[in-house]
């Protein structure tokens, strides 16, 4: 089967010091392209952190301090990460929870800024947890029975997730071989940053989903309490949740 495309998607996986959005970096990167003429290309670029990366971490993904120590910052290579995605819908797995809010939060601290919120993106794991309920390596195995050699590496991952996609439309029937509904399928929060701690609600509004204004609009409680826009930017939130509130508080005071 060939997938549908509009636009190129890039697969693409992260392995990174830990699992913390806000202050945990990435030390591999590799995406997969694929073009609606057919053609596919792969790239893995490994990435010097600027800190020490956990043993933990290490354990999981092989990577350790001296591996990357030569290696180029995330800042040296964000230009180049962003060209090769531009116009390009994004998928992975565990995607959206995960790989593109940190890669949106490397993007913004190396000044590249990048408008993810265009793109469509397909979290394979989503489809696989709907359908079945398992991890990677059982998907790889279930799907394409296959062994995953290498799992936790960047790469082996990328590959598998985009093979894995490739058997679960065959598999499906009831899956559209189609990005948007594939996108659509697999969101699931109406997120308006990619942490989530604001999402639409169903009128369409930005609403707090968090603490004890969860529910109320972020515009109504700007108005009510002028001290949550300087409590949030003073706080351990994701660059990209205090860009797009800082994008609201613009917005309304431009109405």
């Amino acid at each position: 089967m060939k997938l549908q495309l509009k636009n190129p998607i890039v697969f693409f996986d992260l392995e990174t010091t830990g699992t913390n959005i806000v202050s945990d970096r990435i030390v591999e990167i590799s995406y997969h392209k694929v073009s609606p003429n057919g053609r596919e290309e792969t790239k893995t670029i490994r990435i010097n952190p600027d800190m020490p990366i956990p043993k933990g971490s290490s354990d999981i993904h092989g990577i350790t301090d001296t591996d990357v120590a030569d290696c180029p910052t995330f800042k040296a290579v964000a230009k180049e990460i962003a060209r090769d995605i531009e116009g390009c819908d994004l998928a992975g797995y565990n995607s959206n929870r995960f790989d593109i809010p940190l890669l949106a939060e490397e993007l913004l601290r190396a000044e590249v800024d990048v408008d993810l919120t265009k793109r469509k993106f397909v979290d394979v794991q989503v489809i696989f947890h709907k359908m079945e309920a398992r991890t990677l390596v059982a998907a790889y195995k279930f799907y394409c029975d296959k062994d995953l050699v290498g799992a936790h590496g960047a790469e082996a991952d990328t590959l598998a997730t985009y093979e894995v996609l490739m058997a679960q439309l065959d598999r499906y029937p009831e899956l559209k071989n189609d990005i948007d509904s594939l996108s659509k399928f697999t969101t699931q929060n109406n997120n308006v940053d990619f942490a989530g701690r604001m999402i639409y609600n169903d009128k369409g509004e930005e609403v707090i989903n968090f603490g004890k204004y969860k529910g109320q609009k972020v515009t109504d409680v700007l108005v009510k309490d002028p001290g949550y826009y300087g409590w949030i930017m003073s706080s351990d939130f994701t660059l990209h949740t205090k860009k797009v509130l800082t994008n609201i508080k613009l917005r309304s005071l431009n109405k």
